[in-house]
């Protein structure tokens, strides 16, 4: 083990991202059984940003717009987002969840809440508080940096 806290940092959030992306599958499969990693995220920030056209959604995921288009039909398909129709443009499409979506996308966060709860249940709220404090700090660093 390596006592240079830059790559210890570096390997811990490694690891870290690894089991995240394998709970966010978990997840996924959760919602429905044919949904990938990918999709947990998309439902979450449809829901956060009802009305989001896919374009958008996109550019705020990192990904392409046949990439998207793609898991946004996989999803529509499974009935769990709708495009609506915007009467001042007609190719703008919002999307929203379908009831059936958000129903199944607040169970998914009730269980990810509980397994937060059990993981860190026997840490002190100043430790959660320390390690919100350090994840935001690092998240907005991580986000002013050029891609």
């Amino acid at each position: 083990m390596t006592t240079d806290p830059l790559l210890r940092v570096e390997q811990e959030l490694g690891l870290f991202m690894r089991r995240a992306r394998a709970a966010s599958a978990h997840l996924a499969r959760d919602i429905h059984p044919d949904l990938d990693a990918g999709a947990y995220t998309l439902l979450t920030t449809v829901a956060a940003t009802p009305g989001i056209r896919a374009s958008d959604l996109a550019g705020h995921l990192g990904v392409g717009r046949g990439t998207m288009s793609r898991q946004l039909a996989r999803l529509e398909q499974l009935g769990l987002i709708a495009r609506g129709t915007d009467p001042l443009d007609s190719r703008n499409h919002p999307l929203g969840l379908t009831e059936e979506g958000a129903r199944r996308l607040a169970h998914a966060k009730k269980a990810r809440h509980a397994f937060f709860a059990t993981s860190l249940g026997h840490w002190g709220e100043p430790d959660l508080a320390a390690l919100a404090d350090l994840l935001g700090r690092l998240n907005s660093d991580i986000g002013r940096l050029p891609r």
